[in-house]
């Protein structure tokens, strides 16, 4: 992580926000292969929903930005970066789940070749769970613990990446991480701090347009069917 964050000095918990943003949408995305840490850019899609998306999180006046390194999310922060003159950092603890064997496959060809693997979601050679939400949800503390105490941070990154970030701030037991769903392409959450320092989540999944959820998260996080148009913030 660079050091273009800004600092300031801390009061009172419970002012500070954070928003955690999903990329635009990929060619992968599209053919519903497992990205991981492949750097996969854009499409034109998804450079459109990135600005889109940047129009609306702008008006929300964001302190800090920071983002994954990896192109289809840096790319994204650069949108709102554009508007807002705000630096983009970047923390290579935001790059999105390791596919292991997975990765390039698409999820038809995960099942048939690794159908046990399939059914636990767990990747040969890749990260688990528990660890890719350790990793996140460290990288946002240490965001956080560098935001002004009236600050608001827009964090890019990843589907499976932010969405195991979130159960890990809002300190979720594993058992139950499931509960929470996914983020479609170039929507977000918002969590907002609370006065006994913990985070609670005010908004989820928002954004502009009804998006299926297509990325890397397991099965019951990619809803496609029946999804309902994401509330707007």
């Amino acid at each position: 992580m660079t050091d273009e964050m800004g600092t300031g000095a801390r009061r009172e918990p419970g002012s500070r926000r954070l928003v955690l943003w999903r990329h635009g949408q990929t060619a992968w995305n599209v053919e519903r292969r497992f990205q991981g840490k492949t750097d996969i850019p854009l499409d034109e899609t998804g450079v459109a929903q990135a600005a889109r998306a940047a129009r609306l999180l702008a008006a929300l006046q964001p302190t800090t930005l920071l983002a994954s390194p990896l192109r289809r999310a840096a790319d994204t922060a650069a949108a709102l970066a554009d508007l807002t003159g705000l630096p983009v950092a970047h923390d290579r603890d935001l790059i999105e789940r390791d596919g292991g064997e997975w990765e390039g496959l698409t999820n038809a060809e995960i099942r048939e070749r690794y159908p046990a693997e399939h059914a636990a979601w767990q990747p040969p050679g890749g990260e688990t769970s528990p660890q890719v939400a350790k990793r996140v949800t460290a990288a946002l503390d240490r965001a956080l613990d560098r935001l002004p105490s009236d600050g608001l941070l827009v964090v890019a990154s990843h589907g499976a990446a932010l969405r195991l970030g979130m159960c890990g701030m809002l300190g979720l037991p594993e058992e139950i991480w499931e509960r929470l769903g996914g983020l479609s392409n170039c929507c977000w959450s918002v969590l907002a701090e609370m006065r006994d320092g913990g985070w609670r989540l005010v908004e989820h999944n928002a954004g502009t347009l009804p998006e299926p959820v297509l990325s890397d998260d397991r099965p019951g996080q990619d809803d496609r069917a029946g999804t309902r148009p994401p509330r707007p913030l």
